[in-house]
């Protein structure tokens, strides 16, 4: 098993990861100004269970034979630009029906629905399944056990941790959001910039190479 000493390291190396500016934040950050704090932390659990879902593939090798095919990358990072999309979409069309206060009072959409959008976003987006092919390795010792062991627990810490932060992101954010919709019509300009966030995350995975 790995020792405390790479443990720590791995952790500060994730947390580092996890806080710089990507997708997965932007996210988080933009479902819980547009939607309140119950979503913005139920987006961002979704993209953890994701984050332990490619630790899966990468464990098994999954990943690494599935990318490693041109025909099954494209699909893949298709799929998760087109659910960006459909996402991105249904916020444009609901935008400024549904308020921060009344969904963190239990009034409007239930937290699963944003679990679950997480999850999807970030389970089928193919660079994230690069990354833990190329990141945990890299913290695995031969010397101490099986890899997929290793590796499975490195990217289990790596969950972990993404549950803190981006459940942090999503109350801070959520709190935010409540305050801005005070203001009279931002509830929609809100809803408008989170949609347009989505589609611009779609467009850039959809143009990514890998």
């Amino acid at each position: 098993m790995i020792s405390i000493e790479v443990a720590l390291a791995f952790l500060a190396a994730s947390a580092l990861i996890t806080l710089a500016p990507g997708p997965d934040n932007l996210m988080v950050l933009s479902v819980g100004i547009s939607r309140g704090r119950l979503a913005g932390i139920g987006f961002g659990m979704g993209c953890a269970l994701g984050c332990f879902t490619h630790t899966l593939w990468a464990t098994l090798g999954i990943g690494a034979v599935v990318l490693a095919s041109g025909p099954a990358f494209f699909t893949l990072k298709m799929a998760g630009a087109a659910y960006l999309v459909y996402v991105g979409l249904t916020t444009w069309v609901g935008a400024g029906k549904l308020g921060v206060v009344a969904l963190d009072a239990g009034a409007a959409e239930p937290i699963g629905s944003h679990v679950r959008r997480g999850f999807i976003a970030n389970a089928i987006n193919p660079k994230v399944a690069l990354f833990f092919i190329a990141f945990l390795p890299q913290f695995a010792d031969p010397s101490r056990g099986a890899i997929w062991s290793q590796m499975l627990l490195l990217g289990t810490l790596f969950a972990a941790q993404t549950v803190v932060i981006f459940g942090a992101l999503g109350w801070s954010s959520g709190t935010i959001g409540a305050r801005l919709q005070r203001q009279p019509g931002l509830a929609l300009w809100l809803d408008r910039l989170a949609a347009g966030i989505f589609v611009g995350l779609a467009v850039h995975l959809a143009v990514a190479g890998r």
